[in-house]
């Protein structure tokens, strides 16, 4: 990947936003947070199960929400659930990082409004296309605007 010059629409600086991150597993918490260091703009808020994930999104109102599918205490499936009753009043970007090949649980939960699924290992290209899509897509589409930011 070439470098990003300082001044160009899409460096770094240009993404901006919340990405909270629900991850039992540590590795792969700190892998996303070191990957997340090019990203000055981009806080990094993390839970490591999915009920304090669904509580944190919940209070924090991330723009953008990476969920892994595996968590110790509920499944991925069942909190895009808990969040889609949220729908009405907060549609947060939910996506999906799994190792897991595309199952039946990855699809419901994308018929449910998660937006996209990314295999794990997590790529950096893939983080950044999917940080340029999620954060500065959010910004420019007034579908979702937050009236309470």
């Amino acid at each position: 990947m070439a470098p990003v010059e300082a001044d160009s629409p899409s460096s770094e600086e240009a993404i901006t936003g919340k990405v909270l991150y629900i991850e039992d597993d540590p590795t792969s918490m700190a892998m996303v947070e070191a990957m997340l260091t090019r990203f000055p703009g981009v806080t990094l808020l993390q839970a490591g199960s999915g009920v304090e994930g669904v509580k944190v999104a919940r209070e924090e109102r991330p723009d953008l929400i990476l969920l892994d599918m595996h968590l110790p205490d509920t499944g991925g499936l069942e909190v895009v659930r808990m969040l889609s009753a949220d729908f009405d009043f907060y549609k947060p970007r939910i996506n999906i990082l799994t190792g897991d090949r595309l199952t039946m649980d990855i699809l419901k939960a994308m018929s449910l409004g998660a937006f996209e699924c990314w295999v794990k290992p997590l790529q950096m290209d893939v983080l950044e296309n999917g940080l340029r899509r999620a954060l500065t897509g959010r910004k420019a589409d007034p579908a979702h605007a937050y009236p309470y930011r």
